[in-house]
């Protein structure tokens, strides 16, 4: 059984940061890939950043510039680094972990971006 437990969301003024968490627990394999996706209220779920294994990363085009995803395999936690906060980027934030032929979810952080 995959636990991945998010971290690291909150308030935040426009023009803030904030850096989230991803904590696997469980048994995975070595090689596998994490992600972070989002979903506003009225929205569809969408992926925001993805790192390989290798470390290739992959972001949206709405983040791109603004965000940094990363890995750290011997604490098997990921991040993502958010840095120019807009109202747009208001959600609910999932990690997602992809090992073994299998997707596993978080229960979901929420960022909110309001002054």
């Amino acid at each position: 059984q995959v636990q991945l437990v998010e971290s690291g969301g909150g308030l935040v003024q426009p023009g803030g940061s904030l850096r989230l968490s991803c904590a696997a627990s469980g048994s995975i394999f070595s090689i596998y890939a994490m992600g972070w996706y989002r979903q506003a209220p009225g929205k569809s779920r969408e992926l925001v950043a993805s790192i390989t294994s290798g470390g290739s990363t992959n972001y949206a085009d709405s983040v791109k510039g603004r965000s940094t995803i990363s890995r750290d395999n011997a604490k098997r936690t990921g991040y993502l680094q958010m840095n120019s906060l807009k109202p747009d980027d208001t959600a609910v934030y999932y990690c997602n972990l992809k090992s073994g032929g299998r997707s596993y979810w978080g229960q979901g952080t929420q960022v909110t971006v309001s002054s």
